[in-house]
């Protein structure tokens, strides 16, 4: 009896001990800045997303929450340093579609989306917007399918790197629309929008978050929107299905993950969902065209497999490699 009665005491103290440190980690969580890595350069969707959450998150945490740009490779350079960091809840990261995409356009990618990380909460969707530079005579997705098809190798998008959402974005319109319009690489969705803006390349599909400003201001002509349905950010341009492109949809999510083994996700997803019910956050994205999601963990996760799934359908279909 009295060997029964130790045994059991020896159990339930080795589970409490196991317990003990992820018990430790979210009572005392956060005591010291929290690193929010963004693995594309400033001015990015990521990067505008990351930067509108993080200064209302890092009051609901207590803690400065600093958005740190690594990066390189589509995303690749900085989601490795995030993989590898410790999992204690102060290495966070921000990203978008190439997080999985990207597992089908390289040979070898240093992680693994679903293995190598733990999902923290979807945070927004967007969509993209096919632009123009005003001194490209389209002023319609059919009239830029007639161009491009009568000017056949002559006209260029800008993108923001191979397998980034502008790419994508753009290479499905290219597929859909059965046109010839060549990308061209830039170092992230700054870079890309520059040489829009600037006249260097006469099309780009960036994120609405980025673009808006300079079509209210007559600097980019919207085409279309990328979504099921019209913007409230831009009412009166049309959805690329609608203005001559059936079946075309392409919206973006921006999600937190955090590395795997990170005991604290449920209390990280707690504070983001009250950080994104605030009134002045929903106005602020609802300014910048991004609908809140605010998902759990799980739905997140789910939604990860899904477009896992689906990109690599179209990046087989378009030969897309990246080495």
């Amino acid at each position: 009896m009295i060997k029964r009665v130790v045994a059991v005491s020896l159990i339930a103290g080795a589970a409490l001990g196991a317990a003990s440190p992820a018990q430790a980690q979210s009572e005392n969580y956060p005591n010291r800045p929290i690193r929010l890595m963004v693995p594309f350069p400033p001015g990015g969707s990521v990067d505008v997303v990351a930067r509108m959450l993080s200064p209302r998150l890092s009051e609901n945490l207590g803690q400065q929450i600093i958005v740190e740009n690594r990066s390189g490779a589509s995303g690749n350079i900085g989601t490795e340093l995030a993989a590898r960091a410790r999992a204690d809840g102060y290495t966070l990261l921000m990203h978008t579609i190439p997080f999985v995409a990207n597992v089908h356009l390289y040979s070898r990618v240093p992680y693994d989306p679903l293995n190598d990380f733990l999902p923290v909460a979807m945070i927004s969707t967007s969509p993209a917007l096919v632009l123009v530079h005003p001194s490209v005579p389209a002023r319609s997705v059919r009239e830029l399918l007639q161009l491009a098809k009568s000017k056949a190798g002559v006209l260029n998008y800008s993108a923001a790197g191979a397998g980034t959402n502008p790419h994508i974005a753009g290479e499905l319109f290219v597929m859909l629309g059965n046109a010839d319009i060549t990308a061209i690489q830039y170092k992230g969705g700054g870079p890309a929008l520059v040489a829009a803006l600037g006249g260097e390349v006469g099309i780009t599909f960036l994120n609405i978050s980025e673009a808006a400003p300079h079509v209210k201001s007559g600097k980019l002509v919207a085409l279309g929107v990328t979504s099921p349905r019209r913007s409230r950010a831009l009412p009166d341009v049309p959805t690329v299905a609608e203005a001559g492109m059936p079946g075309y949809e392409f919206v973006t999510w921006h999600g937190m993950l955090a590395p795997k083994g990170t005991a604290i996700v449920p209390l990280l997803n707690a504070k983001l969902k009250e950080t994104l019910a605030a009134p002045e956050i929903i106005r602020l994205f609802e300014q910048a065209g991004l609908d809140i999601v605010a998902s759990t963990p799980e739905e997140f996760g789910a939604h990860l497999k899904s477009e896992l799934d689906k990109w690599g359908k179209v990046i087989r279909e378009r030969n897309i490699r990246v080495e």
